[in-house]
């Protein structure tokens, strides 16, 4: 009687461009699954097979607006009902994440609101990768396998073969990401801090370091409206740099980010394609995730450690 369970990979909406990478880098095919939408915007979520006894494994990034978060939650509750022996969230980008304390007074914690909404519709595991903040981790009580688009990312940086190479972080709150880069390729490290008057706008920005002469990569998690990433850009030009580019996990680009990156002095800014990216710009390039996630899933399925996967 005893037999393997399988494991079967399903998507939602909008994150099926990287579910159908994954599984072509797993060698099977993407689960059918069907979305009915009502008139008044509702919609339900429907497995078109057989999920019973098998593990399964939902790809949805959580990235706006929040129809992907209730996709994901729909799937969740429709694989639990349907007797799915596992059902692992593979989320590339957790929304909500910046929402991770109460930083002034009367505010929600979102990051944990969705940690909980995704525990309570039945999740077993999490894989996702760079999480705004590490510590949201622990907002969940299940396993978190939290992988790093380092390994995507300083492959990359090395075969620029940029001469006089510095690493540079856009607020001091990167610096710890920035640091790991620095110490791994053996360049200096150069700050930057800003102040803000509000919400996705900056104020002002020093530089602390020396970029004069240099190529400096600035290293960041996300990139929203990228009025940090190109102020912090063109102040590094302005005090000598050579070249700047950027390199990001998440591509948010929302509202004027492509206008701006596209009439910044950055060379380019590199993202993963954890996020669909419509609004392109020549400056912006995508590198995939699909096979360090499906390399993930992998592991996960033969009880294998995914240690080794880091490079940094």
């Amino acid at each position: 009687m005893s037999k393997t369970s399988p494991f079967k990979v399903f998507s939602g909406t909008n994150s099926r461009y990287l579910a159908e990478k994954i599984c072509n880098s797993l060698g099977c095919q993407l689960g059918n699954m069907n979305i009915t939408h009502f008139a008044d915007g509702e919609f339900a979520v429907s497995f078109e097979e057989s999920i019973r006894g098998a593990h399964v494994f939902l790809v949805q990034s959580t990235f706006p607006n929040s129809d992907n978060l209730m996709e994901l939650l729909l799937m969740i509750d429709a694989a639990k009902r349907a007797s799915a022996k596992s059902i692992v969230a593979v989320i590339p980008y957790f929304g909500w994440a910046r929402q991770d304390r109460k930083d002034k007074p009367r505010v929600s914690i979102g990051a944990k609101l969705v940690a909980d909404l995704l525990s309570v519709a039945g999740i077993d595991r999490l894989i996702t990768m760079d999480l705004h903040a590490d510590q949201i981790q622990g907002f969940f009580d299940i396993p978190v396998d939290h992988l790093y688009a380092s390994g995507i990312f300083l492959p990359y940086i090395q075969s620029l073969n940029l001469k006089n190479l510095v690493i540079a972080t856009p607020d001091v709150g990167g610096s710890k990401r920035a640091s790991t880069y620095s110490k791994y390729l053996g360049v200096p490290l150069v700050l930057c801090n800003k102040t803000r008057e509000r919400a996705n706008e900056v104020a002002t920005m020093q530089i602390i370091g020396d970029v004069k002469d240099k190529n400096v990569i600035l290293i960041d998690d996300m990139v929203d409206t990228a009025g940090t990433i190109t102020k912090a850009a063109d102040v590094m030009k302005e005090a000598g740099a050579v070249s700047v580019r950027a390199i990001a996990s998440h591509c948010v680009m929302s509202g004027p980010a492509s206008e701006r990156v596209q009439s910044s002095m950055l060379e380019e800014i590199v993202f993963t394609d954890s996020i669909p990216y419509s609004n392109r710009s020549a400056k912006v390039k995508q590198l995939t995730i699909a096979d360090m996630f499906a390399e993930t899933v992998r592991r996960v399925m033969n009880n294998e450690s995914i240690s080794d996967q880091y490079i940094i």
